[in-house]
């Protein structure tokens, strides 16, 4: 896999054995440099001190969605080209075709694995694929 494996990647949901569950999936891909945010707030003031190279939300969370911390991203020119992948245990079409239009560049229904997550990420960075 070509990918940068040192870039920053953000994982943001509000169920701390998820975040584990992804992080060990990326550590699986060689990614190390993983922070974690328990909601969209905390995602959007981590961004503020870091730049990432992927954020990996979770559409449910309180009390920002991770569907809301997409627009934020979306709308601010700082950070309005950062790779996002969505995640959510609903396949609901409405809610896919509402990240599509806000922006999202990926969406993965869990539960996933790590060759999901790697396929996914491919798509996003165009050229990283072996």
């Amino acid at each position: 896999m070509a990918f940068d494996l040192s870039m920053p990647i953000l994982v943001v949901d509000d169920y701390s054995t998820m975040i584990r569950i992804i992080r060990n999936l990326l550590k699986q891909l060689g990614f190390e440099n993983v922070d974690e945010a328990s909601d969209g707030s905390t995602a959007l003031a981590k961004m503020q001190t870091k730049r990432y190279g992927l954020v990996i939300s979770d559409w449910n969370m309180e009390p920002m969605t991770g569907y809301d911390l997409l627009k934020e991203v979306r709308a601010s020119p700082e950070f309005s080209k950062t790779p996002f992948i969505m995640i959510t245990a609903e396949s609901k079409t409405e809610n896919v075709i509402a990240a599509k239009k806000a922006g999202v560049n990926n969406y993965i229904v869990k539960p996933f694995n790590a060759a999901t997550l790697k396929t996914k990420m491919e798509a996003v960075f165009p050229g990283s694929a072996d």
